[in-house]
């Protein structure tokens, strides 16, 4: 069932893919702005709560409409339902369209369209930044961006769908990733105030949800990329930055692509950041998609050997 969800949900997404603003992720932002309104006290425990409330109960419903159909209509309603939810969970296209719009630019040479579009992209002020720092701020974000919306919901989809569970572990990343982004927000004159304890146990949260879907992420870039150098490169940010997941997705994309990425601290091994090697990560990212489908199709021909 895991291998033909998600290759159904990668299929529809890529030939239509959910817009930005979409009526999923509306319902799960107002959600979240309901449950930090009411819940959000101060204090560590009213902390837990609202973060319990907003990621688990989501996932809890997810969970019993799959095992309903299941019951009632059969397990041909329960893959829709697989689907449906992946769908919505994955966005392979939400980041892909900024990513190409910078890659276009700077193969024209139109560096200072290349810097607007990801000041646009990204939110932050590139008016100063060389060519090679577009470049490698391009790579980062569209590597973050694809594991979190696409491996990590791989990697939780197919942890709890085979514990019986159906599409709940790509709930569980997806909403904890977004409660987690919208805690740690800058904060607005207009926005709505997140208390310190929701900030905290949201990112807490998030670290340990993240832990296993980040390190294999770097395991996947290390097995279809240059593997000896992405373990070096994951081992050593590893040892420096123990805490850091996002950290080491980059470090093995650095060492799997042969490319210096994070700031100079990390000290990741490589050459500078140039377009070219823009085409090296989307093939990185591709091999790895088409690696992770082989071992779904092998492990459900083997469920069904056996």
């Amino acid at each position: 069932m895991s291998f033909i969800s998600i290759l159904l949900a990668l299929l529809i997404e890529q030939a239509r893919p959910l817009a930005q603003i979409n009526p999923v992720h509306n319902m799960v932002r107002n959600w979240v702005r309901w449950v930090m309104r009411n819940f959000d006290a101060g204090k560590p425990q009213h902390g837990w709560l609202a973060w319990g409330l907003s990621v688990l109960l989501p996932v809890t419903l997810v969970c019993l409409i799959h095992w309903l159909l299941v019951w009632t209509l059969g397990w041909v309603a329960a893959v829709v339902w697989n689907v449906a939810v992946l769908y919505a969970t994955l966005g392979f296209r939400q980041f892909s369209h900024h990513f190409t719009a910078i890659r276009d630019a700077l193969h024209a040479g139109d560096e200072d369209q290349a810097r607007q579009l990801l000041a646009q992209w990204m939110r932050m002020d590139a008016s100063a930044l060389p060519g090679s720092e577009i470049v490698r701020h391009v790579i980062e974000h569209s590597i973050l961006s694809a594991h979190r919306h696409v491996f990590g919901v791989f990697a939780w989809y197919t942890l709890l769908a085979a514990l019986g569970l159906g599409p709940a572990g790509a709930v569980l990343y997806r909403v904890s990733e977004y409660v987690y982004t919208y805690a740690n927000r800058p904060a607005r004159p207009t926005s709505q105030p997140v208390s310190a304890s929701v900030v905290e146990n949201a990112s807490s949260a998030w670290a340990a949800i993240d832990w296993l879907p980040a390190r294999v992420t770097a395991l996947s870039f290390a097995f279809v990329g240059s593997f000896e150098e992405a373990v070096d490169s994951w081992r050593k940010q590893a040892a420096r930055f123990p805490n850091d997941n996002d950290g080491v997705v980059l470090a093995a994309t650095a060492g799997a692509v042969n490319v210096k990425l994070g700031p100079k601290e990390w000290d990741t091994t490589g050459q500078t950041p140039q377009p070219v090697h823009l085409r090296a990560v989307v093939g990185l990212v591709w091999r790895t998609v088409v690696m992770w489908m082989v071992f779904l199709a092998l492990l459900s021909l083997a469920r069904l050997i056996g």
